[in-house]
């Protein structure tokens, strides 16, 4: 392709130099408009550097007063309840069921009739073993008279008297399994579902071959235990509380039973450590005469295991981390001052901490964001320290010590 270029017009002199001002203006008009655009970037991204910060106003904050008293070591763990004793309830002799006299879930005591076997056939057999046993007595009483008259020899007297005695064992035999067929509470406790109903024939669990079926299974539910398992570097302090003072678990309740905390006594100490999670298992009693408590059920449980003597104490919302460690900030004359702290325990509300600080200092709890140390700060609120009580507060994790205690 051939491309035509016209020449440009060369008349009229005046006319050349318009179009080379026009772009002369555009540019000089471009220019300013950059330069001016520049500066004003410059100004705002510039204007600041070389000035001094103003002082912000005092940061306002929530403080809490350092206390100083004795401290609890306690762990806290998921503790599982248990019947004080379980107890499967099977037939001793076979037969028909006829009859259940209790309902499921009901509470029975010791010797209440559970069940009724069908009596009949063992009501005949010890009517025969009771007529066999009189009539084995009646002839050892008289070869008994005969021999003191030298009428019989003593051979047969033995026979007689080892027949008495046999019969006599035979009909206390068949007493006993006539005895069996009615089935009785063994223990106090709840029953559960009934596991084979009336009509149906039972085997005796001692029959033989393979396990029988049982009847209905009873909870000991009055007391119940409770069964926990602590960490096996606790063992020392364990050992030393139930030596010196006993120890007690705490549970909370929540909503049941007006949501007030229950203490029981530790009775049982395991004699081994579980190899698989390194744990001790200890156990509780609890009366339970309201019921509270269902076996299988898991409840919250605080285990106080030894005491940190007068220890200084702060909310553990004050505890902060920084690069250097742990501190906490104190108010004096209006101002924060950042103190380094070592905490010694955690009990999820209050920490025991090793430090400079002493009861009655002021410790900020909330709005630590905002403080910088050594400038003032402004006292919004006071928060009140929680006291013994929060050590008992329930949770479901276990508290990790800063540094083992010793003492």
């Amino acid at each position: 392709m051939n491309l035509q270029i016209n020449p440009l017009p060369t008349q009229g002199s005046d006319h050349d130099d318009e179009p080379g001002e026009s772009h002369a203006r555009t540019y000089l008009i471009g220019g300013a408009a950059l330069l001016l655009a520049l500066g004003g970037f410059w100004y705002f991204t510039h204007a600041g550097e070389g000035a001094k910060p103003k002082l912000t106003a005092a940061a306002p904050v929530k403080i809490a007063p350092v206390e100083q008293r004795t401290m609890a070591v306690i762990e806290r763990t998921i503790g599982t309840v248990l019947a004080n004793s379980t107890v499967s309830v099977n037939a001793r002799v076979q037969g028909e069921l006829v009859k259940a006299y209790f309902k499921e879930g009901q509470l029975v005591k010791t010797g209440d009739l559970l069940f009724q076997i069908d009596p009949r056939p063992y009501q005949a057999t010890y009517d025969n073993a009771t007529a066999s046993l009189a009539s084995a007595k009646a002839k050892y009483d008289r070869y008994t008279r005969l021999k003191n008259q030298n009428a019989i020899s003593p051979q047969d007297v033995d026979d007689a008297q080892a027949a008495y005695l046999e019969a006599k064992a035979m009909a206390e035999s068949a007493r006993l399994n006539l005895e069996f067929t009615a089935i009785r509470a063994p223990v106090n406790g709840k029953t559960g579902p009934i596991l084979i109903q009336p009509g149906n024939m039972v085997m005796a669990a001692s029959s033989g071959t393979a396990s029988a079926t049982p009847l209905v299974t009873l909870n000991e539910i009055q007391p119940v235990k409770i069964s926990l398992s602590l960490p096996q570097s606790d063992l020392p302090r364990i050992q030393e509380m139930a030596r010196t003072r006993g120890l007690t678990i705490t549970m909370n309740m929540h909503d049941a039973g007006g949501g007030k905390d229950i203490n029981a006594k530790v009775d049982f100490i395991s004699n081994a450590v579980t190899g698989n999670t390194g744990t001790i298992e200890l156990r509780a009693t609890y009366p339970n005469a309201d019921m509270a408590l269902v076996p299988g059920q898991l409840v919250d449980v605080v285990v106080a295991l030894s005491e940190i003597p007068d220890a200084i104490q702060v909310p553990r919302d004050a505890v902060n981390t920084g690069p250097d460690g742990q501190f906490v900030y104190v108010v004096k004359d209006g101002t924060a001052q950042q103190v380094p702290v070592k905490v010694l325990f955690d009990d999820n509300t209050n920490d025991a901490v090793q430090s400079s600080l002493k009861a009655g200092d002021q410790v900020i709890v909330d709005g630590q964001l905002r403080v910088v140390p050594g400038a003032k700060v402004m006292v919004s609120g006071h928060k009140k320290a929680s006291g013994d009580k929060g050590q008992m507060t329930s949770g479901r994790r276990k508290v990790k010590h800063a540094q083992d205690h010793e003492g």
